[in-house]
C-alpha cells in the first residue's frame, strides 16, 4: 500500500504508544526491520479524514534521543538519516498526561530537530481522575504545536488526532524550546559549516553520536572527532548542561499550564495492590499459582475445540481417501500434507489460550511486576533485571525475545540472556508436551481441582525456567566483562485488560504460529513422504513379491497383509534406512528409529515432531480406520516386545530432549544475526544438545 504521508509515533515507555498504534492501524499492520538494522519496526496504515493514507511507524520507546541501547539508537537514526528514506513527514509525540514532567524531556529534543510535531496528551482520563487540570490551549500556544487530548485505551479523541495529522503539512514549525548554541558554540558552527547543516541542534547531536551513526562516512566522523578535540568538547558535560536547560523550560511550562491538587493524595490503588503482588514471599506464591492456572486452563479449556479439529481432519482424510483415485498423488496429499498439517492445526486452541492469558497479564500491568520481583533473583545468577523480559517472552517465542535483548546495555548480561533464552519453554514445545503428556499421564484430578496433566505441563515449564537460571549462573563465571549492569524500570498502573487487544493478540500470534509452522510442516511433510514412500534399489519390489506368495495371501486377511507390507516398506524406505543409521545413538534414550526420524526432521522447528509422527504412523493405519495422531501413537507397539512404544519412560525422555535441545533453525539464525559471530550459535547448539542427551538418558533410566 502506498502512503501519502509518513507519521512516526514517539514516546517514553508506558505512555500508550503501542496502544495508539493499534487503534490507528487496526489489523492493517506488519513487522519488519529498519533498513540496514536488525531492530524491529512496526508499520501500519491509517485512513485520514481528507481521504489520504498515512503510513504509521511505531518507533521504540525511549526517554531521550541520547541512546543507551541498540533499540533506542533507532529513534535519532530514523529522524536524521536521509539516505534510508525513512524520515517522517510528521511526528506524533505521545505524552502521559499524568506524568508530563518526565515525558516532556523527549518532546523538547524532538521539537528542536525541526520536524513538524503533533502532541497527543494520552491517558487524559487518568490525569483528570487524579485531579490534574491541564490548560490544553495555553499548553499548545506555549509549545507552538497542535495538542490533542486522547485516551487510546478508550478510543477517545482519535478522530480529532487523525484530523490534526491530516492538516500537518499546513502547520507552522514549532518554537525553539532552548537555545542550544551556547552549549558548544564553536563546535556547532564548525559542524554546520563542514557538513552543510542548518539546524544547530542536529549538529550538536552529530557531535554526541557520530561514532555510532552509520549514515556518516568515516571521513566525516573523523572530522567531527578532530573538531571535538580542538574545542575540548566533553559529551557528558554538554548533555548535563542541555538537560538542566530543558528542565528549566519544562518547569516554567508546567507552572503556567498545569494545576495539581495541593493536598497530599492518598495511597494509590496500584500501590496497595503492589504490596501484595510484589511481596518477597506472597508475590512468588501468587505468581506460581497464576502459572498453575494458565497450564490447567490450556488443557481443560482446549479439549473440546481440539476434539472438533481432530474429528474434522479425520473426516477430511476419510473423504479424500474415498474421492481420490489411489496413487502417489493421493498418498502425498492424504498421508503427507493433510496428516502433517493436522498434527499442528489441532493445537491452535492451546496456542490461542496461552497467548490470550499472557496478553491479559501484560495488559493489566502484572507482567511488569513479575519482572520487578525477579530482578533480585536474576542478579544473583549474573543477569540484569532487564533479562527477565526476554526470558518471559520466551514462553511465546525465542526469536523476538532474543531480539528484545537489545535494550540490555551490559554486553555480558546481554550475551548470557541470548544464550539461555531458548531454554525457556516456547509455544512450539507446547504441542509436543501436550501430545506426550496426554499419552501417558492420566486425565484425572488430584485434590479435586488440580488436573494431573496440567500439573505435568506446569512442571515442564518450571523446569525450563530453573534450567535457564542454572545455565546463566554457570555462564556468569565463563564470560568476563568489566562493565556492571543496572536495572531501571517504571511500573505502570494497574488497568483492566482491553479485551479487543487481547483478542487481536490471540488472533495475530496464533495466525503467525500457524503460517510459520505450516510452511515448515508442509515442506517437511512432502520430503518425509518422499523418503518413506521410496527406498533404495529394489527393496520395495522384493517386499511386494514376498507377500504376494500364497503362504501370506491365504493365511492373512487383506487388511493385515496391507498393514504388514506398509510397515515393511516404511522400514526399508530411505527414511527407515536413515532412522536405523541413527538408532544406535538414540536407543539409550528409549527411542526407536521412527522417533529418530522425527527428531532429525524437527531440527527445523520443534512443532514438526507432531506432524512427522502423524505422517510416519499414517502409513501403518488400517485403510478404513483413520485415526488422530494421538490414537496412532497410543496404539503403536514395539515389534520386539509387543508392548506400547510410548511408555511413561519414553514419553518423559522425549520431553526432556525437547526441553533442552536447540531444535529451531530460526533461533540459530537470529542468534547469529544478533551476535554477528557463528561461534555463539554453534556453542549454544552444542551445549543444549549435550544437555538434552544427558537429561533424556537420566530420565529414561530412572523411569523405565
Amino acid at each position: 500500500m502506498k502512503a501519502d504521508i509518513r507519521v512516526a509515533l514517539v514516546g517514553n515507555p508506558n505512555t500508550g504508544k503501542s496502544t495508539l498504534f493499534n487503534v490507528l492501524t487496526g489489523l492493517n499492520q506488519k513487522i519488519g526491520n529498519f533498513p540496514g538494522v536488525t531492530v524491529d519496526k512496526k508499520t501500519g496504515f491509517c485512513q485520514l479524514p481528507d481521504g489520504r493514507t498515512a503510513e504509521i511507524i511505531d518507533l521504540p520507546g525511549t526517554y531521550s534521543i541520547y541512546p543507551k541501547s541498540q533499540d533506542e539508537s533507532i529513534v535519532f537514526s530514523v529522524l536524521a538519516d536521509k539516505s534510508k528514506g525513512m524520515i517522517p513527514d510528521l511526528i506524533v509525540v505521545i505524552l502521559d498526561a499524568s506524568n508530563l514532567k518526565r515525558n516532556l524531556l523527549l518532546y523538547t529534543q524532538i521539537a528542536d530537530m525541526k520536524i513538524p510535531v503533533v502532541v497527543a496528551l494520552n491517558m487524559i482520563d487518568v490525569s483528570e481522575k487524579a485531579g490534574i487540570i491541564i490548560n490544553v490551549d495555553l499548553f499548545a500556544k506555549k509549545l507552538g504545536v497542535p495538542v490533542v487530548s486522547i485516551s487510546a485505551r478508550k478510543v477517545k479523541g482519535i478522530d480529532q488526532l487523525k484530523t490534526t495529522i491530516a492538516y500537518a503539512n499546513k502547520i507552522a514549525l514549532q518554537q525553539d524550546t532552548i537555545d542550544v548554541e551556547p552549549i558548544a558554540p564553536q563546535l556547532i558552527a564548525r559542524i554546520q559549516e563542514e557538513l552543510n547543516i542548518a539546524n544547530p541542534y542536529f549538529a550538536l547531536q552529530l557531535a554526541h553520536q557520530h561514532e555510532t551513526l552509520k549514515f556518516l562516512s568515516p571521513a566525516e566522523s573523523d572530522r567531527i572527532e578532530e573538531s571535538e578535540k580542538e574545542f575540548s568538547f566533553h559529551s557528558q558535560k554538554a548533555q548535563a548542561t542541555e538537560t538542566i536547560a530543558r528542565y528549566n523550560f519544562i518547569n516554567d511550562l508546567l507552572y503556567d499550564t498545569v494545576k495539581k491538587p495541593e493536598t497530599a493524595q492518598a495511597e494509590t490503588l496500584s500501590n496497595k495492590i503492589d504490596k501484595i503482588l510484589t511481596h518477597k514471599i506472597f508475590g512468588f506464591i501468587i505468581f506460581f499459582a497464576i502459572l498453575i492456572f494458565i497450564f490447567q486452563a490450556i488443557f481443560s479449556w482446549s479439549s473440546y475445540p481440539m476434539d472438533l479439529i481432530s474429528d474434522l481432519f479425520v473426516r477430511l482424510q476419510s473423504t479424500a481417501t474415498k474421492v481420490l483415485p489411489a496413487g502417489p498423488l493421493a498418498s502425498l496429499l492424504i498421508d503427507g500434507i493433510i496428516a502433517g498439517l493436522s498434527g499442528v492445526l489441532v493445537f491452535i486452541p492451546q496456542i490461542a489460550i496461552l497467548f490470550a492469558l499472557i496478553s491479559i497479564l501484560e495488559d493489566t500491568g502484572y507482567m511488569s511486576r513479575v519482572t520487578f520481583m525477579m530482578d533480585k533473583v536474576m542478579r544473583k545468577v549474573g543477569l540484569n533485571g532487564k533479562s527477565v523480559v526476554p526470558l518471559i517472552g520466551g514462553f511465546a517465542c525465542a526469536v523476538p525475545s532474543i531480539m528484545s535483548t537489545r535494550n540490555i546495555e551490559n554486553w555480558k548480561d546481554r550475551m548470557i540472556t541470548i544464550m539461555v533464552t531458548p531454554l525457556v519453554a516456547c509455544s512450539a514445545r507446547l504441542p509436543v508436551y501436550t501430545l506426550l503428556i496426554a499419552l501417558v499421564v492420566p486425565n484425572r484430578n488430584v485434590w479435586w481441582i488440580f488436573n494431573l496433566q496440567g500439573l505435568a505441563l506446569t512442571a515442564m515449564y518450571l523446569l525450563s525456567i530453573v534450567s535457564a537460571v542454572i545455565v546463566a549462573f554457570v555462564m556468569k563465571f565463563i564470560l568476563k566483562a568489566r562493565e556492571r549492569g543496572y536495572f531501571i524500570m517504571e511500573l505502570p498502573v494497574y488497568r483492566m485488560p482491553r479485551w479487543k487487544n487481547v483478542a487481536f493478540t490471540m488472533y495475530d500470534r496464533s495466525k503467525t504460529f500457524v503460517f510459520q509452522a505450516g510452511k515448515v510442516i508442509i515442506a517437511v511433510s512432502i520430503i518425509l513422504w518422499v523418503l518413506k514412500s521410496y527406498g533404495p534399489g529394489d527393496r520395495f519390489a522384493k517386499i511386494d513379491q514376498q507377500y504376494s506368495q500364497s503362504q501370506y495371501t491365504k493365511t492373512m486377511t487383506p487388511d493385515s497383509l496391507t498393514k504388514v507390507v506398509a510397515s515393511e516398506k516404511l522400514e526399508n524406505s530411505y527414511a527407515g534406512v536413515f532412522g536405523h543409521v541413527i538408532e544406535p545413538a538414540i536407543k539409550p534414550l528409549g527411542f526407536d528409529w521412527k522417533i529418530g526420524i522425527a527428531l532429525i526432521s524437527s531440527f527445523a522447528a520443534r512443532e514438526v515432531f507432531v506432524g512427522t509422527m502423524a505422517t510416519i504412523y499414517s502409513v501403518e493405519g488400517d485403510a478404513d480406520k483413520l485415526q488422530s495422531v494421538q490414537e496412532k501413537m497410543h496404539d503403536a507397539k514395539n515389534p520386539d516386545t509387543g508392548k506400547p512404544v510410548f511408555t511413561l519412560a519414553v514419553a518423559f525422555s522425549l520431553m526432556m530432549f525437547y526441553a533442552f535441545a536447540m531444535q529451531c533453525a530460526s533461533t540459530v539464525a537470529v542468534v547469529y544475526r544478533e551476535t554477528k559471530d557463528w561461534r555463539w550459535p554453534a556453542a549454544q547448539f552444542a551445549y543444549m544438545t549435550a544437555l538434552a542427551y544427558t537429561a533424556s538418558i537420566i530420565v529414561y533410566n530412572l523411569l523405565k
